[in-house]
């Protein structure tokens, strides 16, 4: 099962190419101004403590302070079982459900990408929970400890991850990876949330769900990175390479904070896109 894992730059400069190709204007696809070299360090986001209720991002160009939201009951309920039924089927050799709360679907918006007419994007990524501050160096190293061993123990190991999911993990956040950014070549995802550091998710199944969030960005070599974040980075892309095998490098870690949840199920009244309070 896949359990993932997802600056308002002061004077953003878009870079053409001059190069011309049937007469028209070829665009390059990035903003070379989010790089130092080989990392970045996302600017328009402040990590909030792990005490913390609110997180302050610039918006539109505009610093704000939003407060973070913990999953409702019944958001909890669905994800958890959904999550343990995949673990159950993968234990029969049955194919994983695309529906459900690991496929998350991440709108986002901000930065014209050099071969596209439109600012406004979606991508399907992989979703998961990040582990209490307190308990993430426990975290990390029970999947170092434990890398090696058969993939049904690593099964039970997620069981027990999702039976204990409220004393283990935030509960108003999720976490995944951005796999394929590099200077050379950026994902609209990754323009857009550097530029605008906000997405939406949506989660395609009934009970159905969607989380505004603040997102932010970390680089696994970024030399700011605090040492809880280099934790999260630590711990996203171990729990990725857990189930998918060993990967060639650390890839981008990516936190989604919760500040407004909605009921998306279809047919109820209480629901149908309407915002739990």
């Amino acid at each position: 099962m896949k359990v993932l894992f997802f600056s308002s730059i002061a004077c953003l400069a878009l870079i053409f190419s001059c190069a011309k190709q049937n007469g028209n204007e070829q665009n390059i696809y990035s903003a070379s101004d989010f790089w130092n070299d080989e990392y970045f360090h996302q600017t328009n986001v402040v990590t909030p403590e792990a005490e913390d209720s609110t997180i302050k991002a610039k918006i539109d160009g505009k610093w704000q302070e939003f407060t973070l939201l913990e999953f409702p009951e019944k958001f909890m309920k669905w994800n958890v079982e959904r999550r343990l039924e995949s673990v159950a089927g993968f234990r029969e050799m049955k194919p994983p459900r695309w529906a459900g709360p690991h496929n998350g679907i991440v709108a986002s918006y901000g930065f014209k990408r050099g071969d596209s007419n439109f600012k406004l994007n979606n991508a399907v990524k992989g979703m998961g929970f990040l582990p209490k501050k307190e308990k993430i160096k426990e975290i990390i190293k029970l999947l170092e400890d434990t890398m090696d061993i058969p993939f049904s123990k690593k099964l039970d190991q997620l069981d027990d991850f999702y039976h204990n999911v409220d004393s283990l993990f935030d509960l108003n956040k999720q976490i995944s990876l951005e796999l394929y950014s590099v200077p050379k070549f950026e994902t609209q995802t990754f323009l857009n949330q550097m530029t605008n550091p906000i997405s939406t998710i949506v989660f395609l199944d009934i009970p159905s769900f969607k989380l505004k969030t603040i997102v932010q960005l970390l680089h696994p070599d970024d030399p700011k990175l605090t040492e809880y974040e280099k934790d999260i980075v630590k711990y996203i892309n171990l729990i990725h390479s857990y189930f998918h095998g060993k990967f060639p490098k650390d890839y981008i870690a990516v936190i989604y904070y919760v500040v407004e949840i909605y009921d998306n199920s279809p047919g109820r009244m209480d629901a149908m896109g309407r915002r739990i309070p």
